[in-house]
């Protein structure tokens, strides 16, 4: 099976970085030394090397990650992990992904967020022969929690959303809250940014650690700083990639990863 693509083209983390630094094509150009012209291209995404490595500090982004995705040498290095499952579901002209942890031993399982259709879930669960006992939401935008009412009713299972978001049949919480599940335990953490309230669940109980990031952070880029770009980088920075290296990254779309791969390799945070 070939692997899963990134979320984000070159031109993707340029645009993101440009909006989050509120920064038009001809400033960047003039700090990067290059032209107009170039920057909008770069941003159009047509890659030049020489142009991504000049723009790469003037947009606070690693040159030498960036590099490398516009040449497409880095992917990071395929994730399984038993006791974690992960469902893609197309959403729009993208698609969107949830997630499964659960205890073979109790039988007990947790979904993080629903995606666009829980169908393969529920149908996971049952071949499985796993209990959902709670429903983790990462944030309200609706690819993430299209499918909750047909989850929640199949299942029984209570969900729970972070305090500074609402969502209609989920619970608030607040961020420390701990969960449980058979063996398995989820601190939670507030990584907002990319929404008001995105969470960030750090499972335990598994051979690896995992955190499930929503769209806080993605194999090699981010979900962008729609409410602060400053606290999307910050909360993404303090929250997740202080993590152990080892830690399973899930992310709310492209493939997992994991942090000691972020670090390395993502331009918003490999820079400096």
């Amino acid at each position: 099976m070939p692997p899963t693509p990134l979320e984000d083209t070159v031109a993707d983390i340029v645009g993101k970085a440009m909006r989050g630094l509120q920064l038009n094509d001809r400033q960047v150009a003039t700090q990067a030394g290059v032209t107009t012209t170039a920057v909008a291209s770069l941003r159009a995404g047509h890659y030049d090397d020489a142009i991504a490595r000049a723009v790469a500090p003037v947009l606070h982004l690693g040159a030498e990650a960036l590099a490398a995705l516009g040449h497409q040498t880095w992917h990071p290095q395929p994730v399984t992990l038993a006791g974690l499952a992960c469902f893609t579901t197309p959403y729009a002209d993208m698609t969107v992904n949830s997630y499964l942890a659960f205890d073979r031993a109790s039988g007990e399982a947790i979904a993080f967020d629903t995606g666009a259709d829980c169908r393969a879930m529920l149908d996971y669960l049952s071949r499985e022969k796993l209990a959902l006992k709670i429903i983790l939401l990462t944030h309200t935008h609706t690819d993430h929690i299209l499918d909750l009412g047909r989850l929640k009713a199949s299942t029984g299972a209570p969900a729970f959303v972070g305090e500074r978001e609402s969502c209609a049949g989920a619970e608030p919480f607040t961020a420390g809250r701990k969960f449980q599940c058979g063996a398995l335990t989820i601190a939670t953490r507030l990584t907002w940014g990319h929404s008001r309230g995105g969470s960030t669940y750090v499972v335990g109980g598994l051979a690896l650690p995992v955190a499930v990031v929503g769209d806080s952070l993605f194999a090699g880029s981010m979900g962008g700083g729609s409410v602060s770009y400053p606290y999307a980088l910050r909360t993404t920075r303090e929250q997740i990639l202080t993590l152990p290296a080892a830690t399973i990254l899930c992310p709310g779309h492209g493939p997992l990863t994991t942090v000691g791969e972020e670090l390395a390799h993502n331009p918003f945070f490999s820079f400096g």
